[in-house]
């Protein structure tokens, strides 16, 4: 038997999803099944940061994440099974791990919506929402540089979506 609900929740966020990804230069969003699709990956190209083999800190413009909506995602939502971060792997952000395909975007309300939960890795790449305490941090050593470099953030400012600007033309007679 279909979830009647839930099939609705998921045909809202693609829609939803899908609009906010045309309306955006940052995010492409891929539907991995469906219709209505549990499974995304999310690719966003804005500027954040990793640390080379060199271990220097350095800008990257390419992040990629997965993002799926198990059938109880209405009553249960559970951060670590929601997301995977996919690359790259040496991303450097207190809020990503290094080591494991791990993001914490903070606790998740059963329900949040597609387009929430995009917005909010956007600010977390873009060290426009930064973990400043260790003990909460997934990379112990970002939080400690992040402390130390906080005059730095945004690293990118770009709004996800494009601002909308209303125009008006005007009809102007020439030689008159």
């Amino acid at each position: 038997m279909t979830d009647k609900i839930f099939d609705a929740f998921l045909r809202r966020q693609y829609e939803q999803g899908t609009a906010l990804a045309r309306d955006s230069d940052l995010l492409e969003l891929i539907a991995l099944d469906g219709p209505p699709p549990q499974h995304y990956v999310a690719h966003f190209r804005c500027k954040g940061l990793v640390r080379t083999d060199a271990g220097d800190i350095v800008g990257a413009e390419r992040f990629e994440l997965g993002i799926w909506f198990p059938d109880d995602y209405l009553c249960e939502a559970d951060p670590l099974r929601v997301l995977t971060w996919f690359g790259p792997r040496r991303v450097f952000h207190p809020n990503i791990s290094d080591r494991t395909p791990v993001i914490c975007v903070g606790r998740l309300a059963p329900g949040t919506s597609l387009v929430d939960i995009l917005y909010q890795c956007f600010e977390i790449i873009t060290y426009n929402k930064v973990t400043m305490c260790e003990d909460d941090a997934l990379n112990k050593e970002a939080c400690v540089w992040a402390r130390r470099n906080q005059h730095r953030f945004p690293i990118d400012p770009r709004p996800l979506k494009r601002r909308a600007f209303d125009v008006s033309v005007e009809n102007i007679e020439v030689g008159k």
